[in-house]
């Protein structure tokens, strides 16, 4: 109970950091995931101590078999946090908390109290500090680097593919797409497009939208 106690809280730490910033998994998850981690260890360990003792001769005891069980069978859980949203992908770092507090209750589970409280200071320092560092830092110069593109064109099922090719055959790399409806069309019904992309250089950003030009179902592009 001790032990179970204990997972619970250290979960519940990096749960909260999670729930607080409003991400896909939170408090509960995370806590959930710890305590059940924990209990499967030491369902592990002490479960099954009457019966190997009763049946000496017929079992050979492994601890690790039902852990390693717990570690590979999470990232169902952890996959379930990623979103893809066109070309942006969101949730890995919720995903990859789920999996460290899981590694978190197995390591209280064994009675390695200092190892799970030492690793739950470590995800809660790197998931407030880090990710300060990343937004004044990273995210600054993403923004500068990346610019808008807009494109309204023929809803078909290829012009999508089509505005996609002529910036990987130059080498753009595209990180959001967001599609919807053009309403200031009157004539014909379009659709949208706006892309945050990358440009190697101001050359290619030219001939890209020249040959976005070229393309029957696209009737304008312009950047933001």
């Amino acid at each position: 109970m001790f032990r179970l106690v204990i997972a619970a809280a250290l979960g519940g730490l990096v749960g909260f950091e999670r729930e607080y910033n409003k991400h896909p998994a939170g408090f509960r998850t995370h806590l959930l995931v710890c305590v059940g981690a924990c209990l499967i260890m030491l369902l592990s360990m002490f479960g099954f101590q009457t019966y190997m003792e009763a049946n000496p001769e017929f079992v050979n005891f492994d601890p690790s078999r039902l852990a390693a069980y717990v570690v590979s069978g999470i990232g169902f859980l952890g996959a379930g946090t990623i979103l893809v949203q066109g070309y942006t992908v969101r949730g890995l770092t919720t995903a990859a908390s789920i999996w460290v507090v899981a590694g978190i209750g197995l390591s209280v589970g064994a009675g390695m109290y200092i190892a799970g409280l030492f690793t739950t200071l470590i995800v809660i320092l790197s998931l407030i500090f880090l990710n300060k560092v990343d937004e004044s830092f990273f995210r600054v110069r993403k923004k500068s680097e990346l610019e808008s593109i807009v494109i309204h064109a023929e809803p078909k099922d290829t012009t999508l593919l089509s505005i996609i090719d002529i910036f990987e055959q130059h080498k753009v790399k595209v990180k959001k797409v967001m599609v919807e409806r053009d309403n200031t069309s009157e004539k014909e019904e379009l659709l949208r497009y706006q892309l945050k992309v990358l440009y190697p250089n101001e050359k290619v950003k030219l001939t890209s939208i020249d040959e976005l030009y070229k393309l029957k179902q696209v009737h304008k592009v312009y950047s933001l």
